[in-house]
């Protein structure tokens, strides 16, 4: 669990980091560019974190917090369908037209009905445990290489104070065992901006990182969540299920029953009912003893800092795709509060990081050399360029900032600015 979750970390001087992926397609031909919006159907909400693919490629994003999109697509090939999907919807596939311009996409919640649903023999712990016993069968046995993009923030209570990003690829090695070594991530290319005010400065060392899809994949991953000898230390409730492209998903909650010398996770996992495939995982650290969490998150401090974790989410999903589970989309989000010894007020703070996978090359040949990977004591700011150009990621396909994030740049861009004058 957290034992291997410590070594990786990242050191932060209070900035985070993000990344794109590269299209395949290097020359300089015109690019299809498609740019829209996901919208509730019932609610007229925008949604967040919906997938969004080019049926036929492995080329896709998610939706921003504005439900908004943008794919760009390589000159060779021929595009006519997007599909959007999201947990608890209805899948959705439009048809491109060469006259649109932005398009916008409704989604329905599910309407499948709950007496498809056939629950197996055994409890939800039996369940979960052959899931695990499937990892083999049901994820990739050949190496992957992934591009992917990542973006950290942090934010001093509601201001934001370091934004940086960056282009990785992802190498997977295959789910046969589960056993993470030969997983690395290498960065492509990179950027930061983060605030040149003294009074945002805090240097602590954290997990954190570019290496999410290494450490958070709970399904290769054993240290991370649970191993299948682990089940007996956690409570396994199933709860309504739901849909995920058209297919029902368990959907199973589990809590520690019993407390150990390090910190436990709680949470829920959706499981395929057909094929008893992980599809995604909405988990959380158990801060009922803070100290156990925080040795898990923080390793190095300023003496005389209180360093109190507040939240530490993680949202992790697979992609099913020809019967194989692809992992997908990773989101974290810690909060947590820092008061200097004899200081009467305490400063609160919110890093928030995601990572989605953009493309997909199978049965590669050769991996990422450990030389060239980012390492467990490298520093993501000292790997990119403190550069902010908005056609940076022009040939790249990422995930659209928000308004509130191109808005936050602008003041820090303006502020650092000042203070050099």
């Amino acid at each position: 669990m957290s034992r291997l979750l410590i070594r990786m970390l990242l050191c932060l001087v209070f900035c985070m980091s993000a990344g794109s992926i590269r299209l395949m397609a290097d020359d300089n031909s015109p690019r299809t560019v498609i740019d829209g919006v996901v919208i509730d159907n019932e609610s007229k909400k925008a949604m967040e974190g919906v997938s969004i693919t080019i049926p036929g490629t492995n080329i896709g994003t998610v939706t921003n917090a504005e439900g908004v999109f943008s794919l760009k697509l390589p000159p060779t090939g021929k595009y006519s369908k997007i599909r959007a999907e999201h947990i608890g919807y209805t899948a959705s596939v439009s048809s491109l037209r060469g006259s649109d311009t932005r398009l916008t996409i409704m989604m329905s919640p599910s309407s499948k009905m709950l007496r498809e649903f056939v629950v197996r023999t055994g409890k939800p712990d039996e369940i979960v445990a052959e899931a695990l016993e499937r990892i083999p069968e049901n994820y990739p046995e050949d190496r992957n290489l992934f591009t992917a993009f990542y973006r950290e923030t942090i934010r001093k209570g509601k201001r934001y104070i370091g934004v940086a990003e960056a282009v990785v690829d992802v190498m997977k090695m295959p789910y046969t065992r589960r056993v993470i070594y030969g997983d690395r991530v290498r960065i492509q290319k990179g950027r930061n901006i983060i605030s040149q005010d003294m009074r945002d400065t805090l240097s602590v060392k954290i997990m954190g990182g570019p290496t999410m899809p290494v450490i958070l994949d709970f399904v290769k991953n054993t240290e991370f969540v649970f191993g299948i000898d682990d089940l007996g230390d956690y409570d396994f409730e199933m709860e309504r299920p739901v849909s995920l492209d058209d297919r029902l998903q368990y959907t199973i909650r589990f809590e520690p029953r019993v407390r150990r010398e390090y910190a436990m996770f709680k949470g829920t996992l959706y499981i395929d009912q057909e094929s008893l495939a992980f599809t995604k995982a909405d988990i959380s650290l158990d801060l009922s003893d803070r100290e156990l969490a925080t040795n898990v998150i923080l390793r190095k401090k300023p003496r005389g800092l209180h360093f109190r974790p507040q939240e530490i989410n993680y949202s992790i999903v697979y992609k099913l795709i020809d019967g194989k589970a692809y992992i997908n989309y990773i989101a974290t989000r810690l909060r947590f509060k820092c008061d200097w010894h004899r200081r009467l007020f305490s400063s609160g703070y919110t890093t928030e990081a995601e990572m989605v996978m953009v493309d997909r090359l199978d049965n590669v040949s050769e991996g990422i050399s450990h030389k060239m990977s980012f390492g467990k004591t490298d520093i993501f700011a000292d790997e990119v360029d403190n550069y902010w150009d908005p056609d940076f990621w022009a040939d790249y396909n990422i995930i659209e900032p928000t308004e509130t994030l191109d808005k936050a740049v602008d003041r820090l861009r303006k502020a650092n600015a000042e203070l050099k004058k």
